[in-house]
């Protein structure tokens, strides 16, 4: 199983069914992305996905954010959520670059309770350099 983190703290993930890149039909709503995906190739399909997850098979490995923000930037509106071993040290950033939230596996939500991702979610708009930096 695994757990939904966002700004409220925890849910439970619900059983959905994803189908990866590879697989994206016309009627599909959701869709897996890996880490390494273009996210171009969803040109077309934005307009009917309502949810993109987008794996990160570790914590160390940031090319997710780059697949998020690209999605973003793109015009994609729906619920976009990093799917895989993300820590909570990391939950400001998932926010910054468009993240909704996380799902995360239920081994990291015990070892890390949903109060440690608070803590990140109480002010991840705050302290954000670049928006200074732009301001």
């Amino acid at each position: 199983m695994s757990v939904i983190v966002t700004d409220t703290g925890f849910s439970p993930a619900p059983q959905r069914k994803t189908v990866a890149l590879s697989d994206l039909t016309p009627d599909a709503t959701f869709v897996d992305l890996s880490n390494t995906d273009d996210p171009t190739a969803l040109v077309g399909h934005m307009d009917h996905l309502t949810l993109i997850r987008v794996a990160f098979p570790a914590f160390s490995d940031g090319r997710a954010f780059t697949v998020a923000r690209r999605l973003r930037m793109m015009g994609y509106t729906g619920q976009l959520l990093a799917h895989g071993p993300v820590i909570a040290d990391q939950y400001a950033m998932l926010r910054r670059v468009g993240f909704d939230g996380a799902e995360i596996p239920d081994e990291i939500a015990a070892r890390q309770p949903v109060d440690q991702w608070q803590f990140r979610a109480s002010d991840w708009q705050q302290h954000h350099y670049q928006a200074r930096l732009r301001a």
